[in-house]
């Protein structure tokens, strides 16, 4: 578990890096010129041809140098080269999976986008488990590799639908002016994809060498049941509340899209995280097994934590929706900031659930920052 926490980290560094940090800025530039083919093509064009040249650059960054990547990814072990290696080869289709499922969130097709993460994942675990049934810690890292392929190919069927022959992917229509409107959303993303990994690896190698290697794994475990049921709430934001967000002209429409998340969303979710508390020692069991049973006092601080992040996220999407990228930058910052230096404190004192512990009161506040500052800005 802490193992593949380290890859999955540094994953999410590649995705910023690979998409230029663009996710959010696809659906955007998706929702506001989805009537104006011209547009829309230029900027699918600009989007497709700027994030080709960036997977090309990284491939030969993480070709290259693999056994440098898996000693600082796998504590000092180059054994692992070859994930690195592999990744480098996959990465055009690892980067069309996230761009072309953007491209979808920004078209409005919510049912489409549902109905692939549901097949993505569903053959993703299925591929996963067979490839650790097969081969131990190097299937897992094979499934965690390849499993955004599968999503890549039916995001294709979907999208040539809507583009036949995906003639966007086109240098003709390529705009260099959009570039610059772009950065911004570069800038955000990049911001968090190189410090939110840092900052994790760097919390799991604290809990090892302050309590244990098991700690880190029971650590790391929470995190990832947490994963599975935060996508709920990011892919409701992603695919509904983000092209919402972005096309809200007035103050009023984009408090009645706050309003509406606060009213719909989040009570359903706060029963969810009461469900999953009051059957946490089933979920432990079924998902990991009986050695993994001292991670049950990890739950409330998480739960709390969670609960807090997702108030707080669709308040983080707005700076998306209105390019606010001074304001995020320096709340991510701040974010960070406060979650490093109170896992620092709370770890020293009681072990992996500081971390948990650290991971509620950052959250805490941040939702109290960002709600302070939109009601500053609100005046």
């Amino acid at each position: 578990m802490a193992l593949t926490g380290n890859l999955r980290n540094f994953l999410t560094s590649i995705d910023a890096f690979t998409t230029l940090g663009l996710q959010n800025g696809i659906i955007k530039y998706t929702a506001e010129n989805e009537s104006d083919t011209v547009k829309l093509q230029r900027a699918l064009a600009t989007i497709c041809i700027s994030t080709l040249v960036a997977v090309l650059l990284c491939g030969l960054v993480l070709f290259l140098p693999a056994p440098y990547w898996s000693s600082i990814i796998f504590n000092g072990s180059a054994q692992f080269s070859w994930v690195f290696r592999l990744l480098a080869l996959v990465l055009p289709l690892y980067t069309g999976s996230l761009v072309f499922v953007a491209i979808l969130n920004g078209l409005g097709n919510y049912k489409q986008v549902i109905y692939l993460t549901i097949w993505g994942n569903a053959l993703g675990v299925t591929m996963s488990a067979v490839f650790i049934w097969q081969y131990g810690l190097h299937g897992a890292f094979l499934g965690i590799v390849l499993s955004p392929v599968i999503v890549f190919f039916i995001a294709v069927c979907y999208l040539w639908k809507r583009f036949p022959g995906l003639k966007f992917c086109n240098l003709a229509y390529f705009d260099a002016s959009l570039i610059k409107g772009l950065f911004s959303y570069s800038l955000m993303s990049l911001v968090t994809a190189v410090l939110g990994p840092i900052i994790y690896i760097s919390i799991r190698n604290l809990i090892v060498q302050s309590v244990s290697v098991s700690n880190a794994g029971y650590w790391e475990a929470i995190n990832r049941i947490a994963t599975f049921y935060l996508m709920f709430a990011s892919t409701l934001l992603t695919v509904y509340f983000l092209p919402k967000l972005s096309v809200a002209k007035t103050n009023s429409e984009t408090r009645a899209i706050f309003l509406s998340y606060y009213k719909s969303v989040v009570p359903v979710y706060a029963l969810g995280l009461l469900a999953v508390y009051l059957l946490r020692l089933f979920i432990v069991k079924t998902l990991f097994s009986a050695e993994f049973l001292p991670m049950e006092n990890l739950f409330a601080w998480q739960l709390a934590g969670d609960f807090f992040k997702v108030c707080s996220l669709i308040l983080g999407f707005e700076f998306f929706a209105k390019k606010m990228t001074r304001a995020f930058i320096v709340t991510e910052i701040f974010s960070f900031i406060v979650l490093y230096t109170s896992s620092r404190f709370f770890i020293v004192r009681y072990g992996s659930e500081g971390a948990v512990m650290a991971h509620a009161f950052t959250y805490f506040i941040y939702l109290t920052t960002l709600h302070i500052y939109f009601l500053y800005n609100k005046r």
